[in-house]
C-alpha cells in the first residue's frame, strides 16, 4: 500500500512540475507578445463634397484646416494626406471629391468614432471609410 502512495505522490509531483512550467512558458510568451508593440493602425478617409448638394467644403486648405481643427480636439498626434476619390453614381456617370486621408495610431477605436462622428457633421457626409489595419508600430530615435 505504501508502495502505491509513494507512486501517486510521484506522479502528482511531476505534474505539477508539468504544470509549472506549462504555465510559465505561457506567461513568459504572452509577455513577449506585449512588449513588441502590435498596434492598431486606423486610417480614414473623408470625402468632401456635401453628401446633399455635391459641392465641395471649400478649398483644399480650408477643408485641411477644419479637419486639423477636429483631429486635435481628439488626438495628440495624426497624419493628414491629400487624394482624389471617385466613383460611379447611380446614374452610370463617375463622380470625383478631394478626400482627406487621416492615418493614426496609438488610439482606440471610441475615439476614432467619435472624431469620425464630428467630421460626419462638420463636412454633411453619410458616411467615414474607417479602416483597422495590424501594425508594429516604433518611434526610432536613431543607434
Amino acid at each position: 500500500m505504501e508502495k502505491k502512495s509513494g507512486i501517486a505522490a510521484i506522479i502528482i509531483s511531476v505534474l505539477a512540475v508539468c504544470l509549472s512550467v506549462f504555465s510559465l512558458y505561457k506567461s513568459t510568451a504572452q509577455n513577449q507578445q506585449t512588449t513588441e508593440s502590435k498596434d492598431i493602425q486606423y486610417v480614414m478617409y473623408l470625402g468632401t463634397n456635401d453628401k446633399d448638394t455635391y459641392e465641395p467644403f471649400g478649398t483644399a486648405e480650408e477643408a485641411k484646416a477644419k479637419v486639423d481643427e477636429v483631429l486635435t480636439r481628439h488626438f495628440e498626434g495624426f497624419t493628414i494626406q491629400e487624394a482624389n476619390g471617385g466613383w460611379t453614381n447611380e446614374n452610370g456617370t463617375v463622380d470625383h471629391e478631394y478626400t482627406i486621408v487621416i492615418l493614426l495610431s496609438d488610439t482606440t477605436s471610441e475615439k476614432v468614432h467619435a472624431a469620425a462622428d464630428d467630421l460626419i457633421r462638420e463636412f454633411n457626409q453619410s458616411s467615414v471609410l474607417i479602416q483597422a489595419n495590424e501594425t508594429k508600430t516604433e518611434f526610432y530615435s536613431g543607434e
